[in-house]
């Protein structure tokens, strides 16, 4: 898997607009690379299933088999890049695959809340005083708002340890920073 991100075009976002595939590219990102059928016992779905819908992630160029697994019908696949960001201006021209990424995304957080809600009690406590649920309200402007995210972008890179170069210090464990920017409307009534 490439460290880098990928920007999916209008085009391309139709590739993640299915709950399933954002569920399946999540876990090979996550674990690393695996056949359409193990991906059918994880996610208790069909290999047919799984396997249709890895070859329209492929397709989109979400995934790419993985030549170093695998022999004769044993197809493996892996995730072809380390995240998805998304442009803001993609909405407008793919409005309803946008929604159903962005609500599949959704959906996905708050399952890995409730994972780590559940595993929580058995952590280390080390690990239970460094992970955190938190959230703010601030009031920015829309470039405010962007130069955070960029802030948080950066930052979040210099912690990333996913090439061999980079390689993460002795005692190291994955964890998720799941960021979510949100504008609400004011409910001022000045």
């Amino acid at each position: 898997m490439s460290r880098e991100e990928v920007r999916p075009s209008a085009t391309s976002l139709r590739g993640l607009a299915h709950p399933l595939r954002v569920r399946m590219l999540n876990l090979l990102r996550e674990h690393g690379p695996a056949t359409a059928t193990l991906l059918a016992q994880r996610l208790s779905q069909s290999t047919g299933a799984t396997s249709y819908h890895l070859r329209q992630l492929a397709q989109y160029g979400f995934v790419v088999e993985d030549p170093d697994r695998g022999a004769g019908r044993e197809r493996w696949w892996k995730a072809a890049h380390g995240g998805t960001l998304l442009d803001g201006t993609i909405g407008e021209q793919a409005a309803a695959e946008m929604e159903t990424y962005l609500r599949a995304v959704a959906s996905l957080y708050a399952e890995r809340v409730d994972r780590w809600l559940g595993e929580r009690p058995t952590l280390p406590e080390e690990w239970r005083q460094a992970s955190t649920l938190s959230d703010w309200r601030l009031r920015l402007t829309a470039a405010e708002a962007a130069a955070l995210h960029d802030e948080i972008f950066a930052l979040v890179q210099r912690y990333r340890r996913d090439l061999p170069e980079t390689a993460a210090p002795v005692g190291a464990e994955q964890v998720v920073l799941q960021a979510q920017l949100l504008p609400f409307p004011s409910t001022d009534t000045e």
